[in-house]
């Protein structure tokens, strides 16, 4: 596995043997940091970046619709958005058995660039699993520079969402959303998991499936989170802690975020997923 690092740019690990890297981090040159591509360990994208109807869509990212009032999700041209500035290049530690930790520090700047709201320290962690999949696993930390409402478009016709969001491939078929429950839904609208599963269809040959599953860590606010998405063309889905009510949060006060993202080949059972999610929070 090859380890590189554009400065300024992105961090990437490649496998020789695919023709895209398993995983980019990009945190120069957009507004918000984010994942593309994403690839499953078989070296299938799973990503889709800036679709023509919603460009601000990168692969995998994390920020929040409103805080304050103040758009930090959408970037268009009559609404000025707020950014994730990442103020030094992130720094990478190699661990044992194929594990790597990328550690940076994010200024969240208002519109304008009118001062800061969070001073956000993130850390992810990259865990190969086996042969057929691995683990990204994310620590939030947000700490307020005053008092913040985070607040969200509420839902109508769409809606809720805010958070660690992940856009898929459109090239990805009959793709389904499982939770922790057992149940499915290809609109899932604040429904309240501890986990949520897209697979489906790839496209590259016979009977090839994958998926990728974010487990929400107890600890997180509002846990079980409410997820929000939906399935086909424009297959989506959102850990969207903010779906049924706006939060206020206290100047200085940290807001702690903790994700565990799988991204496997083939297509994982609720118990293959229910017993990852168990090891993942007797980790501690």
């Amino acid at each position: 596995m090859i380890v590189k690092h554009e400065m300024g740019k992105f961090i990437e690990i490649n496998d020789h043997g695919h023709h895209a890297p398993i995983w980019r981090y990009v945190y120069g040159s957009k507004p918000k940091p984010f994942f593309h591509p994403l690839s499953t360990p078989g070296g299938h994208v799973l990503t889709l970046f800036e679709p023509h109807d919603h460009y601000w869509h990168r692969g995998l990212w994390f920020t929040i619709k409103y805080i304050n009032g103040e758009n930090f999700w959408e970037e268009l041209d009559d609404d000025p958005w707020g950014t994730q500035k990442t103020l030094m290049p992130p720094t990478i530690t190699p661990g044992p058995d194929g594990k790597l930790s990328v550690f940076s520090r994010q200024d969240w700047v208002r519109p304008g660039n009118k001062g800061v709201v969070f001073n956000e320290q993130r850390q992810f962690d990259y865990v190969p699993i086996n042969a057929d999949a691995y683990a990204l696993d994310f620590h939030f930390m947000l700490t307020p520079t005053a008092e913040l409402k985070l607040d969200r478009t509420v839902y109508t016709t769409w809606g809720g969402y805010g958070g660690l969001t992940f856009r898929g491939n459109r090239n990805w078929q009959e793709t389904r959303l499982l939770f922790s429950d057992g149940s499915t839904s290809d609109r899932p609208l604040g429904f309240p998991a501890d986990w949520c599963d897209l697979s489906g269809k790839l496209d590259g040959g016979k009977n090839l499936t994958a998926g990728i599953a974010i487990f929400d860590h107890p600890s997180n606010p509002r846990h079980p989170t409410p997820w929000y998405g939906g399935t086909g063309p424009g297959h989506y889905f959102n850990a969207a802690f903010l779906f049924h009510e706006p939060m206020t949060v206290p100047a200085g006060v940290p807001l702690t975020f903790r994700y565990r993202v799988i991204v496997h080949d083939g297509i994982w059972q609720k118990s293959d997923l229910q017993k990852a999610y168990s090891g993942y929070v007797t980790q501690g």
